[in-house]
């Protein structure tokens, strides 16, 4: 039996709250909308490539996302020593090139795992919070990081926009 990625139900952010409940809302929203725009689809149509020369595929956004989630909360903000789940010194973009023999349910399942991982990285932490970055020896904060990851997100599911409306026409929100 083939796999087919879920149904996603989104939250929608908060129209009132406060600074913490608001970036919180719309991180959440936007990891929710990368695997909305993914949900119905098989094995093969989500390792889908965009176009030559362009390695992006909706897996592979997937894939990144999750090593994003644990650079930035995991490695970044709570220094833990770990490695990334796909890109690896030797292929850094294997988060989007190695999709081809790539479980999607293990996939999925990481990203999920990794989203809990991140919240309980930020949870009870002051937005305040700072660490330096490892390469660029920059000073960030949490606040810094959430509204990163939206940023991130944001940018990433445009691309999944069109991937999705490639693939099989759907398109929206």
């Amino acid at each position: 039996m083939d796999w087919t990625a879920p149904k996603v139900t989104r939250v929608e952010p908060p129209n009132v709250g406060g600074e913490r409940e608001s970036l919180e809302g719309w991180l959440e929203y936007h990891r929710q909308t990368l695997l909305f725009k993914c949900a119905g689809l098989n094995a093969e149509q989500l390792r889908a490539r965009s176009a030559p020369p362009s390695s992006l595929s909706l897996l592979g956004l997937v894939r990144h996302m999750t090593d994003v989630e644990r650079a930035w909360f995991r490695r970044r903000l709570s220094g833990e020593q770990i490695e990334y789940e796909y890109s690896r010194d030797d292929s850094p973009d294997a988060d989007f090139d190695e999709v081809e023999s790539a479980d999607p349910a293990a996939v999925f399942a990481a990203f999920i795992q990794e989203t809990e991982l991140a919240r309980q990285a930020a949870a009870g932490r002051p937005l305040e919070t700072t660490f330096i970055h490892p390469r660029t020896k920059e000073e960030l904060s949490l606040r810094w990081v959430y509204l990163h990851m939206i940023e991130e997100y944001a940018r990433h599911n445009g691309h999944a926009d069109l991937l999705r409306e490639r693939i099989d026409g759907v398109t929206g929100d």
